[in-house]
């Protein structure tokens, strides 16, 4: 009996063990898989935590480059008289005044450069080229106005349309205001033709009209720029300084203004 009892023990004993073990085992295979599942869940954050610091300063740095707003360095102001332009997109200011000095008794232009302009001529005729003189220098605005009406009615008797004739007339009459000779800067010479560019006084002018403050305003390569056809007898005063630099720089008056502003 006592060793039926002993057996019994010894089984259960046996059993019970067997069964710890078993349970041991699960418990460790769960805290295995528990460890793993957290490790993978901690990763797996740990990784989306970077990615999104990183998004992050990404984007803050794309912000800033686009919220970094770099001011415009405002264009320089160019109060020069000699340098005002007036062309179909900067018409003659509304406040503008002029005092004017006779070239001959009926040409006239602006006071502050007779001297310069007289004296040009002067040393053309003093190398032989007396065959010079101011066809057309400052025009009042009534009188750019009759001008302008007159090419379009010349064009409109030939059979053109309106829209044709004001086309071909702003090639070379530009409308009351936006004209130079409105400035009184301004001077045509002889008979206002192209052939004016075959004469000597042309030659003369292109190599020594910049000593006087005078440049040929309408160049034939700069009629994309100024908008004005070829005219070889219009000649502009700007001051000799300026002159110097527009023909070192080959520039006509619209490139040195935008030279000017942003230099």
């Amino acid at each position: 009996m006592k060793n039926s009892v002993e057996n019994k023990r010894e089984r259960y004993k046996k059993k019970s063990k067997k069964n710890l073990e078993i349970i041991l085992i699960i418990l460790m295979l769960f805290l295995g898989i528990s460890i793993i599942l957290i490790s993978l869940i901690f990763f797996n954050h740990k990784e989306k935590e970077e990615k999104k610091v990183e998004t992050s300063s990404e984007t803050v740095e794309e912000n800033n480059v686009i919220e970094i707003v770099i001011p415009k360095e405002e264009k320089r102001k160019i109060n020069d008289w000699r340098l005002i332009l007036v062309n179909k997109e900067n018409p003659l200011p509304q406040d503008f005044t002029i005092e004017l000095a006779n070239v001959d008794k009926t040409r006239q232009v602006d006071k502050r450069i007779i001297a310069d302009l007289k004296e040009m001529m002067q040393s053309m005729k003093s190398v032989g080229i007396n065959n010079i003189w101011v066809q057309s220098a400052y025009r009042s605005i009534e009188y750019q106005e009759k001008l302008y009406n007159n090419r379009i009615n010349e064009y409109l008797k030939l059979g053109l349309k309106k829209e044709e004739a004001e086309s071909l007339t702003l090639k070379y009459i530009n409308k009351p205001g936006e004209s130079e000779h409105n400035l009184g800067l301004a001077v045509d010479f002889n008979r206002v033709n192209e052939d004016f560019k075959n004469t000597k006084a042309f030659e003369w002018l292109s190599k020594n009209a910049k000593d006087y403050g005078f440049v040929m305003r309408y160049p034939e390569e700069k009629a994309n720029i100024t908008g004005i056809e070829y005219e070889p007898w219009h000649w502009r005063y700007v001051g000799k300084e300026n002159a110097y630099k527009m023909n070192e720089l080959n520039m006509c008056l619209e490139e040195y203004i935008k030279y000017l502003e942003e230099n």
